[in-house]
């Protein structure tokens, strides 16, 4: 069961209301980052998952992110209602939907459940919930950046803080499988090219080394050709 309570986990006070920067929050309530993906992402992989710890981190953080979406909700409903703004009124979304939030984004598109990701797999889930915290970590610096209302962009900037802690406990739950570092999950065997990497973007100059195709941690195929014929490029370094 579910219980409500009317207070928000963080106060959210708008000082000074616009129906333009209403529409942009709009991103996180029923945008791709928004919070409504995140919620309903991670409560459903929650079902998946037998570590009875890490479900339950899921629900929590799942239902931590309902309540942030109540909170955007309470800003776009505080930037869209009692406003005398006429011509910013009529030139957003809110001018056609009617006030207060709803699901779409900042232009105008409606939710989608295509938006989550979750796949059954808690090492492939929670590496999709990290993707998800980092989107919804840049959406909420570029709001702050465009936010004028302090009221506003102190509510923002503690839900951007909360997306990063959000990613520190994913990254501990993979840590907790042996995961965060290791590439390597589920029953399939890779084949024998799991260590090569191949050098297919060439221009004809120094092509750029790194750890991601050293030759301490891969074989570095400088020139790769079809048919399966790859030779091995050494470092002279």
């Amino acid at each position: 069961m579910f219980f409500h309570k009317k207070e928000t986990i963080q106060p959210v006070n708008v000082g000074n209301p616009d129906p333009r920067f209403g529409q942009l929050l709009l991103e996180q309530f029923g945008g791709a980052t928004g919070e409504l993906t995140a919620a309903l992402q991670y409560w459903v992989q929650s079902f998946h998952v037998e570590n009875a710890g890490i479900k339950d981190m899921l629900q929590d953080i799942a239902i931590e992110e309902f309540g942030h979406l109540e909170m955007v909700g309470k800003m776009i409903e505080a930037h869209t209602k009692n406003v005398d703004q006429t011509e910013a009124y009529k030139s957003s979304l809110f001018a056609v939907r009617g006030l207060g939030p709803h699901f779409l984004d900042s232009q105008g598109s409606a939710w989608t459940a295509s938006y989550l990701n979750e796949g059954g797999d808690v090492v492939r889930d929670l590496r999709a919930n990290l993707a998800a915290e980092a989107g919804a970590r840049q959406t909420y610096e570029a709001l702050i950046n465009l936010a004028t209302d302090a009221g506003t962009k102190q509510t923002l900037i503690h839900l951007l803080t909360r997306e990063i802690s959000h990613t520190k406990m994913f990254m501990k739950a993979l840590d907790s499988l042996g995961k965060l570092d290791e590439p390597f999950f589920g029953n399939v065997k890779p084949d024998e090219t799991v260590n090569l990497y191949f050098n297919l973007s060439s221009n004809g100059k120094e092509d750029q080394r790194g750890p991601w195709n050293s030759d301490e941690n891969f074989e570095y195929i400088g020139q790769p050709s079809p048919g399966g014929t790859t030779e091995p490029q050494v470092s002279m370094s």
